[in-house]
């Protein structure tokens, strides 16, 4: 027999009492992840495991806090970790493109920083004047005039010789000149011309002689040039050695622990001996020729570009990055314009979120990280390697062919958090298998926890760490009392709490909103009732509209009465962040066949593939059900009436089931009542899902309609403990104007619509001929006994031809309707 429902059962109240009728601001604050101890243990262990692709995949719903519930956890452990070092890069002197990376303890980058910006403005102020001292003019006199002293001698013992040999030496430009000279005088061309021939080829022999020793000469000037400007170079470098020397020596001092930054200071200060003319502007430097560009700016040449600055923090770092394109993850070689075109050097490395989070914690969203070009592969190659190379996206895939920087990779040691849903966890799992290697730790987030009075209270601590947190209100007993029960509400049992903490904090802020206007000190239950009914009639338009179909007749319901062959289902419509229920009149035409049950909404390709199984389980039913009027005579339909959209799910087969029963016996059913549940092939009522929207949809009809004291819904024994009714509802059932059944098998609900036993079959098989199931039977066999008369007498065929059982011919070809 079907039990009736009280308004007790229909919702599961939540008692202020459970938070010892005291605020949220008297509860304790919440530690840890509320209601997922099973997530909490993977993320543990996930974090201790120091081994390589132990990186942990957090799987769950969105709505369910998963990204800031796992930032919260992994902020707690950070600040017992040690902080990680800073990270700066600084040129690479002999390899400009390759540049080198530095790691300090944290603020220290900074400091080196300062340090050399101070070190490059010193050399800029004070270099030149170091070189403008008269003792270092003096020396620099004193190293010229040595060398000129040598080109002299060296001049003068050339032109002995050439007066020697009857010749004057004229020093011209382009070198050395050699003018035959006659009576103590140059001789002109003309007048050598004059000269007897035989003393013109003495006077060339004389020359082309005293050539050999003039080309000599001109390697002697040049071996004395070169060696004057090395003494001068060297003059330079041991002269500004010693000042940098100076000046270096605060730096070198302050990063004395640090061999890498010692060895970075001696390559800066031998960088800077070679490269003098930086400072100088070609003063003083022999042979130094003019530069131009960004690498040549000595601020830049010598600057400390850091990376990740440390500085102020404590442990390690949690880093989430909600927009993780190839460069936030991996980081970016950024460019500069100069003379049209674009050239980069060390001081525009970028870090991404992966350099960032080194030593630490880096949380990902999969949605965004797979939607981003590239990127999904960067990460994966990051963490394979263990170690970051930053580098554009075309010169990690061969899209570049332009030089590029190739900075000196840094090793990894971070712990990388995926945030997905359950949907791409699974297929990343199995199409890809780098999630296998690089994620082995799996932390999944369960949408609901369970209902105990210590579930409520931390519901209670959830609640004062949001007030605190967002500066909101906080809440009175009854408000956190009423939470629980949308809580309840959400997971769609009474037993179990919602783990969809966005969409309940929600609430609380929409609630602090109405509290705060009218001029509250905490949050009431019925700021919590006024958010809640606020939130429906934002997104409750369709319904309405829907509702005045109904109201109207254009969806054509009966909520009275009885009818044979036609029962009302109901169905749950979503509509972005509402649901609700709609009523669904389905009707069911029998006749005496072999087609079976034919489902229309498959025939018209509107019916998925569940609620199709839902249909054949009918047949198997019947079948079972009435086994002794095989083969079974039968031509049947079933359709959802006004039904233009696709028909998913079996919650509808005992409406389905119900209907053909009717429409097969002649029994009439009531109309007052709907129904929803799944059916197997042995009877039995089965749960479904949505039952509270179903209920409340089908109530809802029945107002606009108008209530008459006898209406209800009829639902499965099973989906008793997921009843969390509007306040409206239950309001109707205690008053008697609604009401609520539960039916654990097919026998029940026949005996509730129709009014008649359901029968059982007696010692001779046969049903009681008053009970529905004797009535179907009768039926049935006046439909073997019709198709009985079709069969030639002694024959196995029927009456055209066809082998029994089988389905009729198609007609002859002709004119159709």
């Amino acid at each position: 027999m079907a039990r009736r429902i009280t308004a007790r059962e229909a919702r599961a109240r939540a008692d202020a009492a459970t938070f010892g009728h005291v605020g949220s601001d008297a509860l304790e604050p919440l530690e840890g992840i509320l209601g997922q101890e099973r997530a909490v243990e993977a993320l543990a262990f996930g974090l201790e495991v120091k081994a390589e692709g132990f990186n942990i995949f957090v799987v769950g719903q969105p709505g369910t806090g998963r990204t800031t519930a796992v930032q919260t956890f992994l902020e707690r452990i950070a600040r017992t970790r040690p902080t990680p070092p800073d990270v700066c890069y600084v040129h690479h002197f002999r390899d400009p493109s390759s540049p080198t990376a530095l790691f300090l303890p944290a603020g220290r980058g900074r400091e080196l920083k300062r340090l050399m910006e101070e070190f490059v403005e010193t050399l800029e102020r004070e270099l030149p004047r170091a070189f403008e001292h008269e003792a270092y003019q003096a020396e620099r006199q004193r190293v010229i005039e040595r060398f000129e002293a040598e080109r002299r001698e060296l001049m003068q013992a050339l032109t002995r010789e050439a007066e020697v040999q009857g010749f004057y030496v004229e020093m011209i430009p382009q070198g050395v000149f050699l003018v035959p000279v006659r009576d103590g005088r140059p001789l002109r061309d003309e007048e050598f011309a004059r000269l007897p021939e035989e003393e013109q080829r003495a006077i060339r022999a004389r020359r082309q002689a005293l050539e050999a020793r003039v080309g000599q000469a001109m390697r002697e000037f040049r071996l004395i040039e070169r060696r004057a400007q090395e003494a001068l170079k060297d003059l330079d470098r041991r002269h500004a050695a010693t000042v940098l020397d100076v000046w270096l020596a605060p730096v070198a001092e302050a990063f004395q622990a640090h061999p890498e930054v010692l060895r970075y200071l001696e390559a800066a200060k031998a960088d800077v001996l070679d490269n003098l003319a930086l400072f100088l502007g070609g003063k003083n430097a022999p042979g130094a020729g003019g530069r131009s560009g960004v690498r040549d700016d000595p601020r830049r040449r010598y600057a400390v570009n850091v990376l990740v600055d440390r500085s102020g923090e404590v442990g390690a770092p949690v880093v989430v990055e909600r927009h993780p394109t190839f460069p936030n993850l991996i980081g970016r070689i950024e460019r500069e314009a100069l003379f049209g075109a674009l050239v980069t050097d060390f001081t525009l490395l970028r870090a991404g979120s992966l350099l960032r989070a080194n030593g630490g914690f880096l949380i990902v969203p999969v949605p965004e990280v797979l939607r981003a070009p590239f990127a999904w592969d960067g990460l994966k190659r990051a963490l394979r390697a263990m170690r970051l190379v930053i580098e554009d996206v075309g010169d990690a895939y061969g899209a570049l062919i332009t030089r590029a920087l190739r900075p000196e990779p840094i090793p990894l040691d971070l712990k990388v958090i995926l945030i997905g849903d359950p949907v791409s966890y699974y297929l990343l799992y199995h199409y890809d298998p780098d999630v296998r290697e690089l994620f082995k730790v799996k932390a999944e987030f369960a949408t609901t926890m369970p209902r105990t009075p210590e579930g409520e209270r931390q519901y209670g601590s959830f609640f004062r760490t949001l007030a605190e947190k967002e500066g909101l209100l906080h809440l009175e007993a009854s408000a956190m009392a009423k939470l629980v029960e949308h809580g309840a509400r959400l997971a769609e049992d009474q037993e179990k709490l919602s783990t969809r903490f966005a969409e309940i904090a929600d609430v609380v802020r929409e609630a602090d909103h109405y509290a705060r206007k009218e001029g509250a000190g905490y949050i009431a239950d019925r700021h919590i009732a006024a958010a809640l009914e606020a939130r429906r009639r934002r997104a409750e338009l369709l319904k309405e509209r829907m509702l005045e179909l109904y109201a109207g007749g254009v969806l054509l319901v009966d909520v009275a009465g009885t009818a044979v062959g036609q029962v009302n289902a109901l169905a749950v419509v979503q509509a972005g962040e509402m649901a609700f229920g709609l009523v669904k009149r389905v009707t069911a035409s029998v006749a005496a066949g072999r087609e079976g049950i034919v489902d229309i909404e498959r025939e018209a390709r509107l019916g998925g593939r569940i609620h199709t199984k839902g249909v054949l389980i009918l047949s198997g039913y019947l079948r079972g059900q009435y086994a002794r009027e095989a083969p079974f005579p039968l031509a049947a339909h079933l359709v959802f009436e006004q039904s233009y959209e696709g028909v998913e799910g079996d919650s509808a087969s005992l409406a389905e089931l119900l209907s053909l029963l009717s429409a097969i016996g002649e029994v009439p059913l009531r109309q007052d009542l709907a129904v929803t549940g799944a059916v197997n092939q042995k009877g039995t009522v089965q749960a479904i899902g949505g039952v509270n929207e179903k209920i409340e949809g089908f109530f809802d009809v029945c107002r606009e309609k108008g209530l008459t004291g006898t209406q209800g819904v009829v639902i499965p024994a099973a989906n008793v403990r997921h009843l969390m009714l509007r306040e409206d509802v239950v309001q109707a059932i205690e008053e008697g104007r609604f009401h609520l059944y539960a039916v654990e098998t097919v026998d029940e609900a026949l005996e509730l619509f129709t009014g008649l036993p359901a029968g059982v079959r007696g010692s001779d098989g046969a049903y009681p001929p008053e009970s529905v199931h004797g009535r179907v039977a009768a039926r049935l066999r006046a439909f073997q006994e019709q198709l009985q008369g079709h069969f030639v007498p002694g024959s196995a065929r029927g009456g055209n031809g066809a082998p029994e059982g089988s389905p009729p011919a198609p007609p002859e070809p002709g004119p159709r309707p």
